[in-house]
């Protein structure tokens, strides 16, 4: 393994955590996953956005900044690699489609103090699915707060990862997730395994599973 810091990334519903979490398995890897659950304005924000978005968000920050330090300051010598379910610049994108502009200006001054302390990932998986297949995964998984969540919001989300790695210079695994079943068809992880195996350059890496 030649990467030492992976994040997967996508929409809400694409399959991060699982996929995190047999990467981490296949590879004795140190596993960081988002601890959405703590957030007590998360399903205050599905009731009322305009609300709730501004401490949703800042809640969201701060956790995931902790996070960050302490595994930069708490290094494992027997796990070479890290795996995390998400990308520490997705507080900035999510808070672009959630915060009113003056609200996302105020944030943003605030993220950039932050990003600079924040190590960046060697490689970004990211996992696209069509908002058909993230509803369907949503009403799987049975969070409550998330069944009501409006086609038109996930695909906001979804225009503004694409953008984002469209325009900086990350290297990016980019996974067409549409049919993507990790736990019941083990060539589809296989598939990213052996991509992160690969040596391709800087940019992106297109990836259609079997």
């Amino acid at each position: 393994m030649k990467y030492s810091f992976i994040t997967i990334e996508g929409n809400i519903g694409a399959g991060k955590t699982t996929l995190s979490h047999l990467l981490a398995q296949h590879y004795n890897a140190r596993l960081i996953l988002e601890e959405f659950a703590d957030n007590p304005f998360l399903p205050k924000f599905y009731e009322n956005p305009r609300q709730y978005a501004f401490p949703l968000e800042l809640f969201f920050m701060a956790e995931r900044f902790k996070q960050q330090k302490d595994w930069s300051q708490q290094p494992d010598l027997f796990q070479s690699v890290t795996i995390s379910d998400y990308l520490f610049t997705k507080c900035l994108l999510f808070a672009k489609v959630n915060l009113p502009e003056d609200e996302f200006r105020l944030y943003q001054r605030l993220f950039d103090i932050i990003n600079q302390q924040v190590a960046q990932p060697d490689i970004l998986i990211y996992l696209h699915a069509p908002v058909s297949r993230l509803q369907e995964n949503i009403r799987k998984r049975n969070r409550s707060y998330e069944q009501s969540i409006p086609d038109e919001y996930l695909s906001d989300i979804q225009q503004t990862y694409t953008h984002y790695i469209r325009e900086h210079n990350v290297k990016t695994l980019f996974v067409d997730a549409s049919r993507a079943d990790f736990l019941g068809d083990e060539r589809h992880l296989q598939t990213i395994i052996r991509a992160l195996d690969e040596d391709w350059g800087p940019g992106q890496h297109y990836l259609s599973l079997p």
